[in-house]
Parts: C-alpha cells; structure tokens; sequence
C-alpha cells in the first residue's frame, strides 16, 4: 500500500487466534492480535510498568499484561483494570489480500 501510510507487517495467516505478536511498525513496538475475527494492533508497552503486552494472555478484545495483571481494551487502548490509570495506543489496520497492514500513527492522532 504505497503512499498510503500504512506499512506492511505480515501475512494473516502467520497470526494464530488469541495470540499477541510483537512487530516493529517504523520503529513502533507493536503488537498484533487477531481476536474475534479481526486484527487489532495495539502499542506493546503497558502504560504502567513498560513491559511488552505481547508477552500476556488474550481474553476476547482484552489483552493482560503478565506483570501487575492490567488488562487493556484491544480496540481503544484503555486500561479495565488498575493498577494501570493511562491508556496505550492503538493503530489503524489493513487487510489486503491476506497481508496485514499497520498505520504507525496512534487512531486519537488522526
């Protein structure tokens, strides 16, 4: 998708349901998680202890972080339980032609 904005990442059959995968989107640590039939690419930093969010459990359009258990909303970033207070990113995604495509720029900074 040239000019488009978006980067190529992989292919959709490389991501297995209900398990993160860490990318890097132009320098973006990302991680891609196809839940619930669609693929949400979410920053994989947890906004409260800096450690990857690919690296914890799935639940529908959740994703654990395995440190302190804050779980954050696939779709919006937004923490649903504490200890983390502040949401993390989430980018735009792509389908096309059974390759994943990400925008590096965060949806709130559209």
């Amino acid at each position: 998708m040239p000019g488009s904005g978006y980067t190529y990442v992989c292919k959709l059959d490389a991501l297995d349901e209900g398990v993160p995968r860490r990318f890097e989107v132009e320098s973006v640590p990302v991680s891609l998680v196809l839940a619930e039939r669609q693929v949400f690419a979410i920053h994989d930093v947890c906004s409260h202890s800096a450690v990857s969010l690919s690296e914890g459990e799935v639940d529908g359009c959740t994703v654990e972080c395995w440190l302190h258990a804050s779980r954050f909303d696939l779709r919006t970033g937004h923490p649903l339980d504490p200890p983390a207070t502040r949401p993390v990113p989430v980018y735009p995604v792509r389908i096309e032609d059974g390759s994943v495509y990400v925008r590096a720029t965060p949806r709130s900074e559209q």
